[in-house]
């Protein structure tokens, strides 16, 4: 398996084995929203929220939860601003997928996160769920809102 970093599905996809579960990371300065796919990549369960400390500590959480679900790639939010551009999120981002691959041995795709997090956000107001409980389920929501959209992708993609 060639390790890379990569915004092209295409590309990605050819450096996954046929079947194997994908870990959504949606990464915010303070936490690691987590999904988790099934093996054969048609479904995304939100799966957990990590409290982010130090990156050594982080890449150590990411690296268990990695090897003892089996992951074969992982799909990282990118949050590409609504014209276009990248920001300073976009940059740390990049930056914890160049220090992530160095502890992990896995192909990431860098997927477009635009509204992932407004999505999340108002189907748990439209559930009406209070602030406290939206605070608690969003990060791991949207990194299975931004999972499902790359498997979806994948699904309807032409790979060879």
């Amino acid at each position: 398996m060639q390790i890379m970093i990569s915004e092209d599905l295409n590309r990605f996809s050819i450096s996954l084995p046929k079947k194997g579960r994908l870990l959504g990371l949606d990464l915010g300065a303070k936490t690691i929203g987590l999904a988790l796919s099934d093996i054969s990549r048609r479904i995304a369960t939100p799966m957990d929220t990590l409290r982010r400390t130090k990156f050594d500590r982080d890449a150590s959480q990411l690296r268990k939860i990695y090897s003892e679900h089996s992951v074969t790639g992982i799909v990282l939010g990118l949050p590409i601003n609504m014209n276009g551009s990248e920001g300073p999120r976009c940059q740390a981002t990049r930056d914890f997928a160049r220090n992530i691959v160095t502890h992990l041995v896995a192909p990431i795709l860098l997927w477009d996160e635009r509204l992932s997090t407004a999505a999340v956000t108002q189907a748990l107001i439209a559930a009406d769920l209070s602030r406290n409980k939206r605070a608690k389920l969003v990060d791991k929501m949207a990194a299975g809102y931004i999972l499902q959209g790359a498997l979806d992708a994948l699904d309807r993609a032409y790979l060879p």
